[in-house]
């Protein structure tokens, strides 16, 4: 009831606000992200797509339909509204309307018409708002203009880019299609060049542009798609043994899945991976991809050439500085590795940068990887005490030279080949680094000398110069050592020694804290006396995956998922969506008892059991948060309440269609076991 009721106070909300003067920031805070009432949406989209008001820009065309392609321009738009089953008296006039609107569109923007680019799959959900020929053209303009990429040809660069943003989140999936030589082109294009429009349902797209308009984000289309295949790969993979095509099509045919009821979790899934990507492509490609092309000079070939041979996703050092301040926000972040030698790190590395160094892994493979293994565990110390220097998204550091960065790069691939999530590397290494700190060197680099420092002095050439070498080791045994380790050694020492400077490394930040869990740590009566410390509300600490369960499926309980839902100890059950570590999710249950909150995840191949993914304590539930822009998407957070303040130990996160029915009952069975616990 109380659904029903606030989604009747917010559509009257949106109602008044029409009648006036509503700007588009208003207008998203009102909706929230949420699809719109199918009466207000062709004032909605105009607001979204800020052409309400605007002249009629086709008063302007010349009225000659002299186009090369004009008989094809014809005979795509009478299939357009024959396909819409317009009656026949209406039927020409709309025929004329598109074909005029297509014709002066390329006219102004001197660009041909072909059957496959997609603009009239456009025009299809914008015809369905009945608005006057002016607006509707005013609209199909703004969508085109602002929302479909650039250079949408074959193996252009949006889908250089999107295999990237693949590779970034899920480089497995990305490497089986790259031996399956399957490029993004083969199944996305239709996808970006018609935001979705030619293969879903028309309810479907409505619903999917209502929320996609509010984000006013060019790029949530290629997180869209991300999600889409990251949420099949497993059918992907038991694909393999299919020949090329046949997994094309399968591709291709996933979007006509969508119902008009997964739009609002599927566009907030795609924003969930949007927040969990490096952000400095958008500032790269945004103007080649999204600019109007419209009195530009044509874009070099550089930057498709460089989007194509890049290893992987480039990080501006700006944001790699921004993203590891210990007041950096909520965003991504870094774990950073400086692949160069030892003595050019030892003369000047990113303060919260560890050392790994490249020549290491042709020298002594072995030795490389043990030194890896002991970034893995520093990686997860640095994550559980909060460090500035903890980051699950890896960003590698070279020196910007192309005769060092030549081994940083194998580096890197090494660890794609493994399939190593979150693999990034900074645009420019340590020059751009070097360069952007001018100035202010001390307070971004540490242990800067600038006698040996390749940036300050170019002319050292190769940093391996024994004078340089000599020079860098009496500097350091004179200055004493760095608190953020001077793992230079990694080269020469063995396994424990690494260990140990990394543990120390932990121990002597500053910036971390001790976390110890103890099995004699209680929760319960300590609430009592305490500050509360159960809560719903706007979730704000942590990066996602910190505390992740590392069963394996083997070890993890199979169960029939009937026979728990119809256990008399259940008082509540509901489906939801688990999202694990990795961004995927995964049908799954809640159920809840008078001491316990189970979370079953389904088993896709065996139909009506489920894996017991998650078993908690009532009673260890220390938070219950979701974030303001996706309140569907619930943490459970557990932990006990100490003197210091709440230690969380674990998390689980679910997309929960009934999220308040189902937080107000958990929290009403955690009351009652902290009863209990105090009586």
């Amino acid at each position: 009831m109380a659904e029903v009721s606030n989604e009747t106070d917010w559509n009257k909300e949106l109602e008044e606000a029409l009648l006036d003067e509503c700007d588009f920031g208003s207008l998203r805070n009102i909706c929230k992200g949420r699809p719109v009432p199918p009466k207000h949406r062709a004032e909605v989209w105009q607001i979204c797509l800020q052409v309400q008001g605007k002249g009629d820009d086709l008063s302007t065309f010349d009225g000659f339909f002299d186009l090369p392609e004009q008989s094809l321009i014809r005979e795509d738009s009478s299939k357009l509204v024959d396909k819409l089953g317009n009656e026949e008296d209406e039927r020409v006039s709309v025929v004329g309307d598109i074909e005029s609107m297509i014709t002066f569109f390329c006219k102004s923007r001197d660009e041909t018409y072909t059957s496959n680019n997609g603009w009239l799959d456009l025009l299809q959900p914008l015809l369905a708002l009945k608005l006057g020929k002016s607006e509707l053209y005013n609209c199909f303009y703004s969508l085109n203009n602002k929302y479909i990429t650039r250079d949408c040809k074959k193996n252009g660069k949006p889908f250089h880019l999107f295999r990237l943003l693949l590779q970034y989140h899920d480089p497995e999936l990305c490497s089986f299609l790259d031996t399956k030589r399957i490029t993004p082109d083969m199944y996305a294009q239709s996808w970006f060049r018609s935001l979705f429009a030619s293969v879903c349902d028309l309810k479907v797209i409505l619903t999917m542009w209502d929320v996609y308009l509010q984000t006013s984000d060019p790029f949530l289309c290629f997180f869209m798609a991300l999600v889409i295949l990251v949420n099949a790969r497993d059918q992907l993979l038991e694909a393999e043994d299919k020949d090329k095509q046949t997994i094309i099509d399968l591709i291709s045919s996933f979007p006509s899945a969508l119902e008009a009821e997964d739009i609002e979790d599927f566009c907030s899934l795609a924003q969930y991976y949007a927040s969990k990507t490096p952000q400095s492509f958008r500032r790269d490609f945004e103007r080649p991809l999204f600019g109007t092309s419209l009195g530009q000079i044509k874009p070099s070939n550089d930057l498709e050439q460089q989007i194509s041979q890049t290893l992987c996703l480039p990080v501006s050092v700006s944001e790699l500085l921004q993203s590891n301040n210990p007041a950096g926000g909520d965003g991504v972040r870094y774990f950073v590795v400086d692949c160069r030698p030892a003595e050019q790190y030892n003369s000047g590395h990113l303060q919260t940068a560890m050392h790994l160094d490249a020549n290491l892994m042709l020298q002594n493979p072995e030795e490389f990887n043990t030194a890896v293994q002991g970034l893995f565990s520093i990686q997860q110390q640095a994550i559980l005490a909060g460090s500035a220097a903890g980051g699950e998204h890896l960003c590698f550091v070279g020196s910007g030279r192309d005769e060092e960065d030549q081994y940083v790069n194998m580096v890197v691939a090494n660890f794609l080949q493994k399939h190593q999530q979150y693999v990034s590397v900074a645009r420019g290494g340590y020059a751009a680094l070097h360069h952007m700190l001018e100035g202010q060197i001390n307070d971004g680099i540490a242990d800067h000398n600038p006698k040996s420092c390749i940036v300050c002095v170019p002319e050292l050439g190769n940093a391996s110069d024994s004078e340089c070498a000599e020079d860098f080791k009496l500097h350091k045994d004179e200055s004493g050592d760095s608190i953020f380790g001077r793992l230079s050694s990694v080269v020469k020492s063995k396994s424990t020694d690494l260990k140990e400077k990394l543990t120390n490394y932990i121990k002597n930040d500053p910036t971390m804290e001790e976390r110890h869990i103890s099995n004699t740590d209680r929760v319960g009566k300590r609430y009592r006396n305490m500050a509360s410390v159960f809560t719903i509300g706007d979730e704000d600490e942590g990066e996602d995956g910190d505390f992740v369960d590392q069963s394996d499926d083997e070890r993890r309980e199979v169960v029939s998922l009937d026979t728990w839902l119809k256990k008399p100890e259940v008082v509540y059950s509901c489906q939801c969506r688990e999202l694990d570590s990795c961004g995927y999710l995964h049908p799954s249950h809640i159920l809840v008892t008078s001491s316990h909150l189970y979370i079953l995840r389904d088993i896709p191949k065996q139909k009506g059991m489920a894996y017991i993914q998650s078993r908690r304590a009532l009673g260890t539930i220390v938070k219950i948060t979701s974030k303001k822009r996706h309140p569907d998407l619930i943490t459970f957070s557990y932990g006990s309440n100490e003197e210091k303040g709440i230690r969380i130990t674990n998390r689980d996160r679910c997309m929960i269609p009934t999220a308040g029915e189902t937080t107000k009952i958990v929290k009403q069975q955690i009351m009652k076991v902290l009863d209990a616990l105090e009586s």
